[in-house]
């Protein structure tokens, strides 16, 4: 076949050049491809097939003559999910055999793969010898390139990578999240964390264009610390409702050892918000540390985040509920962290505010309202909302309307009491007094 299509010229004699993409811009390589390629005088496409698939496919390897040659088949298809109702087909592998006017190319589409393990998708160019020909090669990547840069599959969206099975931290599938949408009235924090959020996040990124005018850094850290359920990961979800032309990607401590892949995700589609929470799992002070492999996952992380442009827009955002515990490096380094933003536990206005948000419309009297603010003090938002959910069950259980003072002290009886000191700790609520 591509003999014929390059006239009889001797195969050997081809030019190649590839270029290689991270695994989210799979999808829009695809449509690319299948966009560009056909507007081509005669593009003709072929589904390949090999036995082993342990190392990336290349024109080499179409050419061998060897106990495992790559045949022609029929074209095979994944099925790629982006979050939308449908999934979108993308082929494994593919040669295309096109003309360019007289100028012949061919196109080899499949997994980019080291030692085994898949970690983006591989394209090569092939054509005659020749300077017209090298042209002619660079245009097509560069066309390919360029509207896959511009594609929109994964951008806006929040990811993680889905680590594989084996211990290499090879990157695994992309997996897209649904996180809640969470408006600013369902955000319920001090008017001074609020100010901090509104300034050093939603101001900062409308001001970032000038501020790269000016030379300044595009880039952002944020350290989220407080107690267990003051609502760091909500606020988190609100960042991704106000910001939907950021990718956000969610790291959480066991994935450290895909920080590579993350950033280098975080490059291609910014700008990009990345969340690494309860990051004190992994960068916690070096003079407490188990082990070398800690203290190289933290380096790994200082390194990367050093590592960027000025002018990369990435918004860095990191949760520790013991920021006490954070190695200097990373806590008292601006340009890792430019600023630290406290959440503290709710006081009596804010927990008025939960308990009515957290009804969900459930009608209670303004008595019923007052009841939770006293008895929640010293509470977590978290416990707040677990205390409606039990309480509206009381209520559903007795068929009544309106939720009463006494479903209040049976949901937090069962929580306080009943369950023990250790149930009051998996709910936050040792900080609670055990009396009404």
């Amino acid at each position: 076949m591509l003999k014929r299509h390059f006239g009889g010229l001797n195969v050997a004699n081809l030019i190649t050049a590839n270029r290689e993409f991270p695994s989210p811009a799979r999808v829009d390589l695809q449509r690319t491809i299948d966009e560009l390629l056909p507007r081509y005088s005669h593009s003709r496409q072929l589904g390949i097939h090999v036995e082993y698939s342990h190392e990336t496919l290349t024109l080499g390897h179409l050419l061998a003559n060897r106990h495992s040659p790559v045949v022609i088949g029929p074209l095979q298809y994944e099925e790629i999910d982006v979050g939308e109702a449908l999934t979108f087909r993308c082929v494994r592998r593919a040669l295309w055999l096109v003309r360019h006017g007289r100028l012949p190319f061919a196109l080899v589409i499949g997994q980019a793969t080291r030692f085994g393990e898949g970690c983006g998708t591989n394209i090569e160019v092939a054509v005659p010898p020749g300077e017209k020909s090298a042209e002619l090669a660079r245009s097509v990547l560069d066309k390919i390139e360029s509207r896959v840069r511009a594609g929109s599959s994964y951008r806006g969206k929040v990811l993680s990578l889905e680590a594989t099975n084996r211990y290499t931290g090879a990157m695994g599938p992309i997996r897209v999240h649904k996180l809640k949408q969470v408006t600013p009235d369902q955000l319920v924090l001090p008017s001074k964390t609020l100010a901090l959020l509104d300034r050093n996040v939603i101001g900062f990124i409308a001001q970032r264009e000038k501020l790269k005018s000016l030379g300044l850094a595009a880039k952002k850290g944020l350290l989220f610390y407080g107690p267990p359920g003051t609502g760091k990961t909500y606020t988190i979800h609100y960042l991704a409702t106000r910001l939907p032309n950021h990718t956000t990607f969610l790291i959480t401590a066991e994935q450290v050892g895909l920080l590579d892949h993350y950033f280098q995700l975080a490059r291609f589609l910014q700008p990009s918000m990345v969340v690494l929470e309860d990051v004190d799992l992994i960068a916690r002070a070096r003079g407490n540390m188990n082990s070398p492999c800690e203290e190289a996952l933290l380096n790994k992380l200082l390194n990367e985040m050093d590592g960027l442009r000025e002018d990369a827009e990435i918004l860095f955002v990191l949760t520790t509920n013991h920021p006490d515990q954070l190695e200097k490096a990373l806590a008292s380094r601006p340009g890792r962290i430019d600023q630290a933003i406290e959440f503290p536990l709710p006081d009596e206005e804010g927990r008025r505010q939960l308990a009515r948000l957290y009804a969900y419309g459930l009608p209670m009297e303004p008595e019923v309202v007052e009841l939770i603010v006293r008895r929640t003090a010293g509470g977590s938002a978290a416990l707040i909302k677990e205390l409606m959910r039990r309480a509206a069950q009381f209520l559903l259980d007795g068929g009544h309307a309106r939720l009463q003072p006494r479903h209040i002290d049976a949901a937090l009886e069962e929580m306080l009491f009943s369950g023990g000191s250790l149930n009051a700790s998996l709910l936050g609520a040792t900080g609670v007094p055990q009396h009404s």
